[in-house]
């Protein structure tokens, strides 16, 4: 009970803690376009600095996959200025702690360091911004290192390469389709020039937003941006089209044969996001949200609760969606089938729950603990500098307003059983699903030996 009393203390100050912080943050635009956004958080004399570009795997062409990864490994090798690995040991040397990621819609660079040497960050990143030197020794050394990445990350985990797949065959048009490291036969075909191309057309000052959190000075961070990013010079972007998905026409599904221990199952719906809706349709993704937390919301929720603790039936249960990514995406289901069952048995499981879930309303009181649950993790995250800033630059850059910080919890709050039991219908659907599903095949234990990858800690 005393669990449940915080949580739903900390929802009843969701709104106002979200409400508060979007009053909070100073935003600006250089002369270049470079957007700037400062949020003071005075608890602890420090301060982090973000550098998102609006780039990333669903950006790039066919034959290309994976070049915005390995430009952000490249991005730690060097300028005119600083020689290769320059960057991180300065960074060091001022206290800080610095990495980078790159996503399906962004690639970001990051450093936490005492808010008094924040202008360290700045000098470096506008620095790296115009004038990294793309070393070809430095490249050949980089690139091998990634596709190494990708032995370890994907080819050697039998549920990431499912999981792999599983995207390659669900999407028929968009870029999500391609896996953010890329394939490797577009990484052993990958060339130095391909990537100095690739930087200088999107890692431009209007392509990129700097995010600072931390005990600062908004308007002399404003100050520091000019000085440091304002001289860069703006490039002609791509023209954007509009992209969606053709319609499925029934499920899609696909078999996966790999060496592994056990089955694993994915089952996905093609799903709206914040940035496909309109004004009817704007509340889908909020009750897509508070649906896949009703599913796997916490050990309280149904997946857990009936699926692994109840009928035994998966040693593991899970729910994913996003409302918070450029183009639509999917709500997935994901799971290992118990022994006596086999991934058959587990699909029909996860069937059975969304078909309740589109023939059923879901009772208030579920209905409410969710949402406080989710409300409360929001809350929760506005604790750390860190994803104070990861909230603002990721809205930013998927095309949204960072104010949606504010109007999240309150959008939650509207959420009916009824929208639940709607979306449910709309998009749950045969039409809309891809399976895959994981064969298991026999073990070879020498070559499943695990590898030590060889170079730095930098990509993500």
């Amino acid at each position: 009970m005393k669990r449940l009393l915080i949580i739903l203390a900390l929802g009843g100050l969701g709104l106002g803690l979200a409400a508060q912080a979007a009053q909070e943050v100073h935003e600006y635009r250089l002369d270049n376009g470079m957007q700037v956004f400062v949020k003071p958080d005075r608890r602890a004399p420090i301060a982090v600095s973000q550098v998102w570009y609006r780039v990333g795997a669903s950006y790039e062409p066919d034959g290309r996959t994976g070049i915005s990864h390995v430009l952000e490994h490249m991005m730690f090798k060097g300028t005119e200025k600083y020689g290769p690995n320059e960057f991180s040991r300065i960074i060091a040397e001022n206290g800080g702690e610095e990495n980078a990621f790159t996503g399906p819609d962004y690639t970001a660079y990051f450093q936490t360091m005492a808010a008094d040497r924040i202008e360290v960050s700045f000098e470096l990143e506008a620095d790296r911004m115009r004038n990294l030197l793309l070393r070809p020794e430095e490249f050949a050394k980089e690139v091998e290192v990634v596709k190494e990445e990708r032995r370890l990350r994907t080819e050697d985990k039998p549920n990431a390469l499912t999981y792999e797949q599983f995207k390659a065959v669900a999407y028929r048009s968009l870029p999500y389709a391609n896996p953010v490291i890329g394939w490797m036969n577009d990484l052993e075909n990958l060339e130095a020039k391909d990537l100095g191309h690739w930087y200088r057309k999107w890692y431009a000052p209007n392509n990129a937003a700097l995010v600072v959190v931390g005990d600062v000075d908004p308007e002399r961070m404003f100050e520091l941006a000019k000085q440091h990013f304002g001289p860069l010079k703006a490039e002609t972007l791509p023209e954007s089209k509009r992209l969606r998905e053709p319609p499925q026409r029934g499920i899609i599904r696909t078999e996966v044969k790999a060496p592994a221990r056990q089955p694993y199952l994915v089952m996905g719906y093609k799903t709206p996001v914040l940035a496909s809706v309109d004004e009817q349709t704007a509340l889908e993704p909020y009750a897509l949200e508070m649906l896949a937390g009703i599913l796997d919301g916490g050990q309280s929720a149904r997946l857990k609760r009936e699926l692994v603790r109840g009928a035994e039936i998966a040693t593991s249960a899970s729910a994913s969606y996003s409302a918070f990514t450029r183009l639509p995406g999917m709500l997935t289901l994901s799971g290992v089938p118990a022994e006596g069952y086999d991934v058959a048995d587990l699909e029909q499981a996860f069937t059975e729950q969304t078909a309740k879930l589109r023939t059923e309303l879901v009772s208030a009181e579920e209905l409410e603990r969710v949402r406080n649950q989710v409300i409360a993790s929001q809350v929760y995250e506005l604790d750390s500098v860190f994803y104070q800033a990861l909230q603002i630059g990721l809205l930013e850059t998927v095309g949204l307003d960072w104010r949606l910080i504010d109007q999240y919890a309150e959008n939650l709050r509207q959420v009916t059983a009824e929208q639940v039991r709607d979306v449910a219908r709309k998009h749950l659907t045969e039409d809309q699903l891809t399976v895959a599903i994981l064969n298991p095949q026999p073990i070879e234990e020498p070559a499943m030996a695990a590898r030590q990858p060889s170079g730095g800690r930098h990509g993500g």
